[in-house]
């Protein structure tokens, strides 16, 4: 790019949990899909990691959101002030004036014309002259490697933050697929349900979030790798006293176990409505998981015994969508599936 340049590329991966922007082939930004918020003028404080730390912290003057709910965009004004924040983190002193931008978003293969609308709006008034959008799970497959234009079957499974997109792609296109709006968001409130439930303590989302990420799980037994106790501090929903609570893995694989089945049970409708050519080529190939909630311990075991087909994690769940963005970027004109 040089200093005169008109244009940048950028492909980014809109998340609830996290957005990540990839420029010239690296990840540029990965920060959390967050903003803090004047609340008098409604101006941008911080995004990102830094709104984030103030996240359950403010005084009323400042007001901290995430603008993304269920995948969705829930507040139009505050994502399109994000999206500015974060884009500006890639330019600093890069420009002598601001570039317009070629984008690729991913964005849930479940939503609908007017969801897309929003995103696209959003992207045009931060900055965005031609925006492609791209549905995550096919984003996914080509990150994680798959030949998605090759007369074979393909299943991805994409658990975000705030929803799991199943999709089995063929030829270039979303054969069947299946979005729900349970994914991570709601593992924490879960926990957070759980927590004030059993224990009677109260706890915030970010703990709630810690608490998934020490001793999250999807199996109550773990043969290997099972984590050590999580220490949990809170105050007491009846006195307001403080308390301190081990949790352990067993007890989240409890608590959590609706929502998985409900992952599970999207899983099996998707490979319902799938033709038995494609479905040969799935058991052969197995299920790739990708998104965050791949993550979770025992879960592509659990898949795996409940639908008895192999389940595969992603090499680098967390960045398959936004990867895949990125090489649709590159060779926007080889994906006729990309959406302008």
């Amino acid at each position: 790019m040089g200093l005169f340049s008109l244009t940048e590329d950028i492909a980014m991966d809109l998340g609830t949990a996290n957005t990540i922007i990839i420029c010239n082939g690296k990840i540029v930004v990965d920060e959390p899909s967050v903003v803090a918020l004047d609340k008098h003028t409604n101006k941008m404080i911080e995004v990102g990691m830094k709104a984030k730390m103030m996240h359950e912290k403010t005084h009323p003057d400042i007001r901290t959101c995430r603008p993304l709910k269920d995948g969705v965009i829930a507040d139009f004004n505050a994502c399109e002030q994000m999206m500015r924040g974060l884009i500006k983190k890639i330019n600093t002193n890069k420009y002598f004036f601001t570039p317009s931008l070629r984008m690729v978003i991913g964005v849930p293969s479940g939503s609908t014309e007017v969801e897309l609308r929003a995103v696209r709006d959003s992207a045009e008034h931060s900055g965005g002259r031609d925006v492609y959008l791209l549905f995550e799970p096919m984003a996914a497959a080509i990150g994680i490697g798959l030949d998605v234009v090759a007369p074979e079957g393909n299943m991805v499974v994409d658990i975000g933050g705030g929803s799991t997109e199943i999709a089995v792609i063929s030829l270039g296109g979303i054969v069947s697929n299946s979005s729900i709006r349970v994914a991570g968001d709601e593992l924490t409130y879960d926990i957070q349900e759980y927590m004030s439930r059993q224990h009677n303590v109260k706890v915030s989302e970010r703990m709630a979030e810690r608490i998934k990420i020490h001793v999250g799980s999807a199996l109550t037994e773990l043969a290997n790798n099972a984590p050590e106790d999580y220490v949990v501090h809170g105050p007491n929903r009846i006195t307001a006293l403080p308390m301190q609570i081990p949790v352990c893995y067993q007890e989240i694989a409890h608590c959590i176990d609706k929502s998985v089945a409900k992952i599970e049970t999207a899983i099996l409708s998707a490979l319902e409505h799938t033709p038995p050519e494609i479905y040969a080529d799935i058991v052969k190939n197995g299920i790739w998981l990708t998104g965050g909630g791949a993550l979770l311990r025992g879960l592509d075991k659990r898949l795996t015994d409940k639908i008895h087909i192999p389940f595969h994690i992603a090499e680098d769940p967390l960045h398959s969508v936004a990867k895949g963005t990125g090489k649709a970027l590159k060779n926007i004109a080889n994906y006729p599936f990309l959406m302008r």
